[in-house]
């Protein structure tokens, strides 16, 4: 089953009954709503008025469902995750802190090689030439010491909006990069449900590293994930679309993130189920089962 997204934008009252998220309204009016907990993959907690019960956030933990929490600009600044992601926990801890930096590197490799791969094919769907990155993706060694990842990404964003504007890639730069700061931030949240169902922390990264940083085997992670954030923002830009603010509409297009459709050698599933695939590939690899994290491919 597919898990749901869901996004309150205005004030609201979250509760808790019979195993169902009760949404009511201040205008009485509004007629209340309901959907059953275990629907829900993530919650997106807007406005700056909704009020939502412990019964419901112990009930989300309990499920696995990603609350991301935002601030008055609307830009999701929190993430709250349930401590137990599975019987054999603190196993998989200890095969996660206990990672040899050989490993790490070998993992930061191929995380590197499918990143490049994946910006390689939306480059090449929108009609540039990517043998010299094809190239990049597959010369990527271990740790990536040449910088293959830099390299990459110099050329990636010169060229996948250049029909359109001059763009250059920053968290504080212009528009579309207001874009694709909220399209990575749920991705991020997203890779992190992952990461603790498939019991690892994902404070402690295979390649980032910063102790301000609660998140960075999810930073880790996320990488290959990133075109599939970069062709939605994509299809925005093409579309003519006003996207200087991130209105509802914007907003709507970047939340079908876990619904895309993404592919693996043998299957194809939504973007939500792909990243536990990953995961769980990636617990394999520290338990030392299996040396290759299994990414999709664009």
């Amino acid at each position: 089953m597919i898990k749901r997204t869901l996004v309150f934008s205005n004030p609201t009252y979250l509760s808790l009954g019979n195993q169902q998220l009760i949404i009511s309204f201040p205008e009485k009016e509004k007629e209340s709503k309901t959907v059953p907990i275990e629907d829900i993959g993530v919650l997106v907690m807007e406005h700056q008025q909704i009020t939502i019960s412990h019964a419901v956030i112990a009930a989300m933990l309990e499920n696995n469902v990603a609350i991301i929490s935002c601030d008055s600009t609307h830009m999701p600044t929190g993430l709250l995750l349930p401590l137990d992601g599975g019987h054999t926990q603190s196993e998989r801890f200890r095969y996660q802190i206990e990672a040899s930096l050989p490993l790490k590197k070998q993992l930061w490799q191929q995380t590197i090689s499918a990143k490049i791969y994946n910006q390689s094919r939306v480059l090449e769907e929108l009609g540039h030439p990517v043998e010299n990155m094809y190239r990049w993706s597959k010369n990527v060694r271990s740790g990536d010491p040449d910088n293959y990842e830099g390299r990459a990404a110099a050329y990636y964003w010169q060229h996948i909006f250049s029909p359109y504007l001059e763009f250059y890639r920053g968290r504080s730069g212009d528009p579309p990069n207001n874009l694709l700061n909220y399209g990575y931030a749920i991705l991020r949240a997203i890779v992190a449900r992952g990461l603790v169902s498939s019991g690892l922390l994902p404070t402690l990264g295979i390649f980032h590293r910063n102790k301000y940083n609660a998140y960075c085997l999810a930073d880790d992670i996320m990488e290959p994930y990133r075109p599939y954030v970069d062709k939605i923002v994509y299809a925005i830009v093409a579309e003519g679309l006003d996207y200087g603010e991130l209105n509802t509409e914007l907003k709507i297009r970047l939340l079908q993130l876990p619904q895309v459709t993404v592919r693996f050698e043998d299957i194809s599933s939504p973007l939500l189920v792909a990243i536990s695939r990953t995961t769980a590939s990636l617990a394999r690899c520290f338990e030392g089962i299996s040396r290759k994290i299994n990414y999709p491919e664009l």
